[in-house]
């Protein structure tokens, strides 16, 4: 094992970039935004301007012709407005799911999110430990609405003893709530919510976990733009999908999904993600394309959609 590497002032990081290759114009800036942003964050966006050794896809601690701390900046700041825009749009997406499974699973019972047997045999299977699926699930929801300060929380545990009907306890889960709620739900429960967005049942519950990730993603300001997503959803036969088919776990595909969703539940004109990818800081050296993104995205159905 190698020792810690050593302690590096700002400065002393600017001149390590210089020294590797990358073009630096402005030094008191790049001190200012390092101390800001900090180095090995940066540094995920200069990755890709490194040089590598071919053959082996080993970076090597130089530089390709062109880096700039400037482009690197400019990644950075498209990335932070990737996150904020996939948290915008994918809170449409959250309220929409939220609603059709409070409304779908009322019609059946109003407390049926506490009740095992009125759900899917998939919340009676075991779960981490001796508990079921369910009962992990209800240890959180429980939890939730423990530390929930909400009004309408209060009035229910006044009113009703906290026994909160399904319409009303969908607001205090979180996506990843929502989604094993959706799992869990009756079949008939799936299916409906699946058929509004022109999907089946097993495919929704996949983009629901796969989107889950990009909020996380979104929401723990980890790097979007050229990551690779290790789960990839399933697709139906949309032809809208197709282009998109073989980049599902790049950003790109995972954009197209939230383009759908508000194209088919009609949440948005859609025009946000379309505007967002048209300030991409365009150069030669990390090109659009590293988010998965055709060469033609601008005029796929979905990216086009206007209401």
């Amino acid at each position: 094992m190698t020792r810690t590497k050593q302690f590096k002032t700002f400065a002393d990081q600017v001149e390590l970039l210089r020294s590797r290759g990358m073009r630096i114009d402005d030094r008191a800036r790049a001190e200012h935004l390092l101390a800001q942003l900090n180095y090995y964050r940066l540094s995920g966006y200069s990755y890709p301007m490194r040089r590598f050794t071919p053959g082996t896809g080993v970076a090597r601690d130089e530089f390709v012709d062109g880096a700039s701390f400037d482009l690197v900046v400019d990644l950075y700041e498209f990335d932070e407005r990737l996150r904020h825009s996939v948290f915008i749009e994918l809170d449409r997406v959250e309220m929409a799911i939220r609603t059709m499974l409070g409304y779908e699973l009322g019609q059946i019972d109003p407390l049926i999110h506490l009740d095992t047997k009125r759900l899917s045999a998939h919340a009676g299977q075991p779960s981490k430990g001796s508990c079921t699926v369910h009962d992990a699930w209800l240890g959180k929801y429980k939890a939730s609405l423990k530390a929930s300060k909400e009004d309408f929380v209060n009035h229910h545990k006044k009113q009703y003893g906290g026994e909160m009907p399904i319409w009303a306890a969908v607001e205090i889960m979180d996506w990843g709530m929502l989604s094993h709620l959706y799992e869990m739900s009756p079949d008939i429960v799936r299916d409906r919510i699946a058929d509004q967005c022109a999907l089946r049942s097993p495919q929704l519950r996949s983009w629901l976990k796969s989107l889950n990730i990009v909020r996380n993603c979104a929401a723990h300001h980890a790097r979007m733009f050229n990551r690779v997503y290790g789960f990839k959803p399933k697709l139906n036969n949309d032809q809208r999908l197709v282009p998109v088919a073989g980049v599902m776990n790049r950003a790109f595909g995972q954009l197209t999904l939230i383009q759908y969703l508000h194209c088919q539940l009609d949440l948005s004109p859609a025009k946000r993600l379309p505007d967002l990818l048209d300030t991409y800081p365009h150069n030669d050296i990390v090109p659009l394309t590293r988010t998965g993104a055709p060469e033609d995205w601008a005029d796929l159905a979905l990216w086009t959609h206007k209401r």
